[in-house]
């Protein structure tokens, strides 16, 4: 690659050796992602994996791809790029682990108006990061420079993850029994979801990213905002692997409204006890700041609880124990009902 090298690419403002000086600067923080299956050698074409499937009877490979959306405007704002990659990887595994899966390998995908190696490889960074927090290896990726598309200081982040279960452990929402009990696993903050939401409340009520606001304490406005998605991957699988878990629903964009029914079949509800739910404190601060509806807060944001699971009455104290030893705060918010709204907050 040391003869690689195009005046008229770069140019037209592609910069080919700024590329091969990401890749190196990132290659330390791949290898902390390095799982048994894992080929971590990036640079190739593809990456590989040889996953272990001893014990399995029937194994089902588990998908999830998202993005950050535009919480990475803030990123920019206050030119913060170590925790973005969290988000990512957080808004796939936490998707494949509502499937009962246990995820192998992601990889990411960054688009930016002008590859500086030094921020790629923050942002890799915190990919690999999040990785690791779910157990998952960063196997490969795409760095695409793309002048004229992106503005000069910004990209987009994305990724895609692959999980594995057994056939016979997938989790169903057809298990789902009226009666059985919904327990809440708290956030870290507004996660990655209802940022243009966010982004209309700080333009409207003219707030300052660097505002220390009392209800924070000692955290700026934007570094509460940044916080970066919590990774439910192991404290998940260590519940499954003691108590029946019949659901996961992944509190996402949609807040509970959509995102709790995703867990229940036709015709049950979930009755939410609304004065359980602990809502952080930044959720407090974009309503007031937006005059936001109380229905509304809880249609958009996961107002506290990024991730719900049901499981039986008869188990859920256990539930609690093994969550709690996994260092989830975990709690119950409701109970699965017959008939009415799918979601009632009572």
């Amino acid at each position: 690659m040391e003869n690689s090298r195009s005046d008229r690419y770069a140019a037209a403002g592609v910069d080919i050796t700024a590329g091969y000086r990401a890749v190196e600067l990132m290659k330390k923080h791949v290898q902390r992602t390095k799982t048994p299956g894992a080929d971590v050698d990036i640079g190739g074409f593809g990456g590989l994996f040889v996953p272990n499937i001893a014990g399995m009877r029937e194994p089902v490979l588990v998908s999830g791809t998202d993005g950050v959306g535009t919480k990475l405007k803030l990123a920019f704002d206050l030119e913060r790029h170590g925790t973005v990659g969290i988000d990512c990887v957080a808004m796939c595994v936490n998707d494949i682990i509502c499937a009962g899966a246990k995820p192998l390998f992601f990889l990411d995908y960054i688009a930016c108006g002008k590859n500086e190696p030094e921020k790629i490889a923050e942002i890799v960074g915190g990919v690999a990061e999040g990785c690791v927090r779910a157990g998952a290896a960063l196997i490969g990726g795409e760095t695409a420079e793309m002048p004229g598309f992106y503005p000069v200081n910004e990209y987009d982040l994305a990724g895609f993850a692959v999980g594995i279960v057994d056939k016979d452990k997938v989790l169903d929402s057809k298990n789902v029994s009226e009666g059985d009990v919904i327990i809440a696993l708290p956030s870290s903050g507004v996660h990655s979801n209802g940022f243009s939401l966010v982004r209309r409340i700080l333009a409207d009520s003219y707030t300052d990213l660097y505002a220390i606001l009392p209800e924070l304490g000692m955290r700026t406005l934007g570094e509460a905002l940044l916080e970066p998605t919590k990774i439910y991957v192991k404290p998940m699988l260590a519940l499954m692997d003691k108590v029946r878990v019949k659901s996961v629903a992944h509190i996402t964009g949609g807040g509970f409204f959509e995102n709790i029914p995703r867990a229940l079949p036709a015709g049950l509800s979930a009755r939410i006890e609304k004065s359980r739910v602990r809502v952080l404190p930044i959720f407090k601060v974009l309503q007031r700041l937006g005059s936001v509806p109380e229905r509304e807060m809880f249609n958009v944001f996961n107002m506290g609880v990024g991730m719900v699971t049901v499981v039986s009455p008869q188990e859920a104290g256990e539930a609690l124990d093994i969550l709690r030893a996994n260092g989830e705060d975990a709690y119950v918010i409701g109970f699965v009902s017959k008939g009415g709204d799918r979601v009632q907050l009572v």
